[in-house]
């Protein structure tokens, strides 16, 4: 498929074409490597040698659409005949022996295009509307698969119109023939494959029916495929949301059937879509189970019935991953290897659309189904807090429906802000491990905002609910509300407390005595991530020199401490009070501060573990000396 060039002119060439009395530059025109354009198509423009049907069954769907559009009562069949080689067959408007030139011959030339590239308005020319393709590249899928593609054809312009015969190969070169009237006696056009050996598989009767139900079980004209022995299996099928049902119940029932055969899971509801003015009609199916947000939905988008794309992500909003879709539309555009959709002005008015439909379906819930309502968001409540989010109206209905860890258990915010006017909000998951204990024995109500989405919400809910404080939680609120001790129990355990002080002092940390509930907790550990990170740098700049140590010392605030507050409540804690011995003492504070650290569930510096084995093997040998001390049998 070359062109034929003048040659150049050395001289010519040299010169430029500047100066008085230059030559005049010679038009020439690219020559087009044909295998080397096929190999581009098939390892960069399309995923698979399959999609060689889909262009077939996409070409032969454009003629019946062009043949109809000047006379709607044209028939309109597709029949696929496999038995080793591939022929497909359609009733649609053929080509004259003039199309052939222009549309077999010429890399990306389309019989859907003028010749500047414009659409073809011509009286047998369908409006683009009913046209899937348009790149007009289709054909070269097949030499992914065969070496030889031959297309017979009568067009049905004229009653006396010839029969053509275009014979082209891989390599470039293509012949043209007129056959008589009986070699296609009705318009309409047959392309004929011989697979290669290494594609053979592609055209074997099952994998070609499989492809076919992949590619066109949506399709709105008949679709047939044979076999060798004429046994034909119809491909088409109308799709569920354009029967008319005998009543809603029938409706859902054979949308979820879809689904199941479609997705292979049984959807928690069914959201239909329907936009109009891009002619769009499909469903939304609310996957059952939970569903990372990370995860991209793999929606199945059908063009005029032609699957484009079983794994688009691009057709609903980011937050809409708890559904996936099956849809057909007309005004969507496919991209050049339509296997996907074009991103335009279109897709983002229908993603917008589609999202707002399924926005309403869920606001729609708590009036219309509450059970369903609480099932879906405990399956999807991550998914619905990333919505409320961003959408006021959503956060007003749905913020006192969605659950929260809290210290009172999972609740929802409603039931929590019931029991709680002023509601704390931990920013950490490890924060809210730390204080929900005591936080819950002392009566304060603690929301965990460590959560995605979380504590942005929580901060929202005096809007909806007026009368609700919403503040942080400080390490400080949670000691102001623990019960001081009896001076006297205070003085009795100075030493102790000098002791443990020392101890715990190198990890930047306080130590408090209170009283506090439950009194099985002997010791509480308040601090946070952010008073750690400038320990961190403080400490990072403090053993740093030169430009580092300059930086890290300009950023230098005033360093928060952690505090351990020992629980007078505890026996434990009471015994290791009037403790007098200084090495006994050091031990039983180590061990306070460890068990504590360990409860807050953060990773252990290196100095932490340490701290910990030592306390271990202290108390142990502690123990073991006093058993001994004890027992009257031990030998001298």
């Amino acid at each position: 498929m070359s062109t034929d060039s003048t040659p150049r002119d050395p001289k010519t060439a040299a010169a430029g074409g500047a100066g008085p009395g230059a030559a005049t530059p010679t038009a020439h025109t690219f020559q087009v490597d044909l295998r080397g354009l096929v190999d581009l198509l098939s390892h960069h423009l399309y995923s698979s040698p399959r999609v060689y049907l889909r262009e077939l069954l996409q070409n032969a769907v454009d003629a019946i659409s062009a043949r109809r559009a000047a006379d709607p009562s044209a028939p309109a069949r597709i029949t696929v005949r496999a038995d080793g080689d591939l022929t497909v067959t359609d009733t649609g408007i053929g080509l004259t022996e003039a199309d052939v030139h222009t549309f077999l011959a010429t890399i990306g030339r389309s019989s859907k295009r003028t010749a500047d590239g414009g659409l073809d308005n011509s009286g047998l020319a369908a409006a683009r509307s009913d046209f899937i393709g348009q790149f007009g590249i289709g054909l070269l899928a097949c030499f992914v698969v065969a070496d030889e593609i031959t297309v017979v054809s009568r067009s049905a312009k004229s009653p006396d119109a010839p029969v053509v015969e275009w014979r082209g190969h891989s390599d470039g070169r293509y012949t043209i023939t007129t056959l008589p009237a009986s070699a296609k006696p009705e318009p309409g056009t047959t392309v004929h494959l011989t697979p290669r050996p290494d594609a053979a598989r592609w055209t074997r009767h099952d994998q070609v029916v499989e492809l076919a139900r992949h590619y066109g079980s949506l399709l709105r004209h008949e679709v047939t495929v044979t076999d060798a022995r004429g046994t034909a299996t119809r491909i088409d099928a109308p799709a569920p949301w354009d029967v008319r049902h005998g009543s809603p119940l029938a409706r859902r029932e054979a949308l979820t059937a879809y689904c199941r055969d479609t997705f292979d899971f049984t959807p928690l509801d069914t959201i239909e879509l329907d936009l109009p003015l891009v002619g769009l009609r499909g469903a939304a199916y609310v996957l059952p189970d939970a569903a990372p947000p990370s995860r991209r939905a793999g929606h199945r988008v059908h063009l005029k019935g032609m699957l484009v794309s079983d794994q688009a992500d691009d057709l609903l909003p980011d937050w809409a991953f708890f559904v996936r879709c099956v849809v057909d539309a007309d005004g969507l555009r496919p991209t050049a290897s339509r296997e996907g959709l074009y991103a335009d002005e279109t897709l983002a008015a229908v993603r917008e659309a589609c999202g707002a439909r399924i926005r309403d379906w869920l606001t729609g819930l708590s009036a219309s189904d509450p059970a369903l309502l609480h099932r879906f968001i405990g399956v999807h409540h991550l998914a619905v807090k990333a919505l409320a989010r961003y959408d006021d109206e959503l956060l007003r209905m749905l913020l006192p429906w969605l659950p929260f860890e809290t210290t009172d258990g999972n609740v929802t915010l409603d039931e929590f802000a019931r029991a709680h006017p002023v509601i704390l909000v931990a920013r950490t998951v490890e924060e809210f491990r730390q204080v929900a204990p005591i936080a819950g024995a002392a009566g304060l109500g603690v929301v965990n905002g460590g959560y995605t989405y979380d504590s942005d919400l929580v901060h929202r809910l005096p809007e909806i609910r007026p009368g609700t404080s919403v503040a942080d939680l400080d390490p400080g609120t949670v000691t102001a509300h623990l019960d001081t001790v009896d001076p006297s129990a205070e003085l009795a355990a100075a030493a102790f407390l000098a002791t443990a002080r020392e101890v715990v002092g190198r990890f930047d940390c306080d130590v408090a005595l209170r009283s506090f509930h439950p009194a099985s907790a002997p010791a509480l550990l308040l601090d946070n991530r952010e008073a750690r990170h400038e320990r961190t740098r403080a400490r990072l700049a403090d053993e740093a020199d030169g430009l580092w140590a300059d930086i890290l010392g300009s950023l230098r605030a005033e360093v928060p401490r952690a505090q351990l507050v020992l629980n007078h409540l505890n026996p434990l804690v009471r015994r290791a009070a009037t403790i007098t011995g200084k090495e006994l003492a050091v031990i039983a504070a180590e061990a306070l501060y460890g068990q504590a650290v360990l409860l807050t569930r953060r990773p252990l510096t290196a100095g932490e573990s340490a701290l910990l084995n030592r306390s271990f093997l202290g108390l142990l040998d502690h123990a073991m000396l006093g058993r001994e001390a004890a027992d009257p049998q031990k030998e001298s």
